[in-house]
């Protein structure tokens, strides 16, 4: 949306107060154009991208030291309510039809889906390893005798990644890398007995569809970042990471500290998967 058209539709307009929750400068610059007597942002502390100097009042978190959806809450909190949590994601009927055309051949095996990629850039610093992702899968397949789908968006990464895991499976998984819309996507976590993926938008879409997700996570910190229901079954190799590549504990490290490094998710193991996924199919 152009800033103009933005002018133009809050003209005339205004508003009691605005929830800054978004820390970019692109969504500052944004905020200039809605009217409101409150703009509420972020503690300094946190503030990136000069957020603060946007808003005119700021939350007083309870701890600059908290999961992004803690830190979210205290917007409620900044005007003395008590929020309550709801998890009630909704899933399109007619995308989860369209999603069993695609899946016609699948059995009613357990299902596991694995979407192995964070994001679509080549910076890949967020994901696991290829042969980690094929080992997993197979024996999810012949262990477990679940049924198995890859899942991710379009891009030709997350296509090859996807086609060169399939390539190293013994039991072919199901490939819907790039085959599914969002709401297909949506309808797909929710049907899986567990997900496992990387620090990317559908560890947090299956954490609110109640899926257990198992997180994979040594780039970025899971008390920061991870599924919020479902930080019992993180593989957590942040801690090891900090400590290798920048020699830092956690407590020392900023609270948004990333790991920018290639060899960073190659710490996480295929038997901390492996017994994460038997925690879920077999809790006893």
């Amino acid at each position: 949306m152009s800033y103009n058209k933005l002018r133009k539709q809050m003209k005339g307009r205004h508003f009691d107060i605005l929830l800054h929750m978004q820390l970019s400068l692109r969504a500052s610059a944004i905020s200039l154009f809605v009217p409101a007597d409150i703009k509420l942002g972020f503690d300094k502390e946190r503030a990136k991208d000069l957020q603060w100097l946007f808003s005119n009042q700021k939350i007083k978190p309870a701890s600059t030291r908290q999961h992004v959806v803690d830190s979210f809450l205290e917007f409620t909190s900044h005007f003395g309510l008590t929020p309550e949590m709801e998890w009630a994601l909704p899933v399109s009927d007619t995308a989860r039809e369209s999603l069993m055309h695609k899946l016609e051949t699948i059995d009613q095996k357990k299902l596991l889906v694995i979407n192995p990629c964070a994001v679509a850039k080549s910076h890949n610093w967020r994901d696991w390893t290829i042969e980690g992702y094929a080992a997993v899968a197979d024996y999810a397949s012949e262990q477990l005798d679940m049924n198995v789908v890859l899942s991710g968006g379009s891009s030709i990464r997350e296509q090859n990644v996807a086609a060169t895991i399939f390539s190293l499976c013994n039991e072919k998984p199901i490939n819907l890398v790039g085959q599914t819309s969002i709401a297909e996507m949506v309808a797909l976590l929710d049907m899986a007995n567990v997900v496992i993926a990387p620090d990317t938008g559908p560890t947090h879409i299956a954490n609110a569809l109640n899926t257990p997700i198992i997180g994979l996570y040594a780039a970025t910190n899971p008390q920061r970042a991870g599924p919020y229901r479902f930080q019992k079954l993180v593989v957590n190799q942040y801690t090891h990471a900090l400590e290798t590549y920048y020699s830092l504990s956690v407590g020392d490290a900023p609270w948004g500290q990333r790991v920018h490094h290639a060899e960073c998710m190659a710490m996480i193991k295929p038997d901390e998967v492996i017994k994460k996924l038997n925690s879920v199919i077999d809790p006893s």
